[in-house]
């Protein structure tokens, strides 16, 4: 059975090339523009969350914190995407496992998802 990924990032262009990196490795993705689908429940939790920090509406730290204060997905991995360097402290304190920073390279998204799932 496939691993589900949830990924929010607003710039569409980024978001489609996730959805294809993360396919073609092997995951069922759903993804979203915006945080409002996972505020408003419009997803199953997944197995892990791939979330933008620069989000329109809110923050993408808020969301994973968000999403930590929920029992339903407390216990879900987040990832952080970020183009802003150093922000490693930030991203552990919102309950995230890890930060990816943008550019990211194919290789090193699908280590990093594979490495948290499998509790590498």
């Amino acid at each position: 059975m496939k691993k589900k990924v949830v990924v929010v990032e607003d710039d569409g262009s980024i978001r489609d090339t996730l959805v294809i990196i993360l396919e073609r490795a092997g995951y069922d993705v759903i993804h979203f523009q915006d945080g409002g689908g996972l505020l408003n429940g419009a997803t199953e939790v997944p197995d892990i969350y791939l979330i933008d920090r620069q989000l329109s509406g809110i923050d993408g730290l808020d969301l994973c914190k968000y999403l930590k204060s929920q029992s339903i997905s407390a216990h879900t991995p987040v990832i952080i995407l970020s183009a802003t360097p150093g922000i490693e402290h930030l991203v552990k304190d919102a309950g995230a496992v890890a930060f990816i920073e943008k550019p990211f390279s194919k290789k090193n998204l699908v280590q990093i998802i594979d490495n948290v799932l499998t509790g590498e």
